[in-house]
């Protein structure tokens, strides 16, 4: 994916287009490369996303936090100055949400292809759940 410029994009992935990818870690250091900034938004309850981020030890230069998407559109926005914001998402709410506050919309899918990103397969098993053991009480 081209940003258009040298590091010029605000580049933020909803949680559930985030968890679409096979390899979040890798598509964070490969953004990187290519935007200012990179970050995770969603209406999810922050513990939910920050575990999700820790253990993929994904670094990120905001989220949304207590807030929902809606607001923390703005908030990068105003927080990050850069050429270009683009959001991407998986659904057509994601969409005019973007579109609602400025910003440009990819779905997952297309980011993926554009940017050479594997997508996970949906699976319920999480590799990074908790093990559990037979000799513990």
């Amino acid at each position: 994916m081209d940003s258009g410029g040298d590091g010029t994009m605000t580049l933020a992935f909803e949680f559930e287009a985030l968890q679409a990818l096979a390899d979040p870690n890798a598509v964070f250091d490969d953004a990187r490369q290519w935007t200012k900034y990179v970050g995770v938004l969603s209406d999810e309850p922050t513990y939910v996303v920050t575990n999700f981020t820790r253990k993929r030890r994904l670094r990120q230069d905001f989220f949304s936090g207590p807030r929902g998407v809606d607001e923390s559109l703005d908030n990068v926005r105003d927080q990050f100055d850069t050429d270009r914001h683009v959001f991407i998402g998986t659904t057509e709410e994601d969409r005019a949400t973007a579109e609602t506050h400025g910003w440009e919309y990819l779905d997952i899918e297309e980011a993926a292809e554009f940017a050479e990103w594997e997508l996970g397969e949906e699976t319920e098993d999480d590799p990074f759940e908790a093990e559990t053991r037979d000799d513990w009480p």
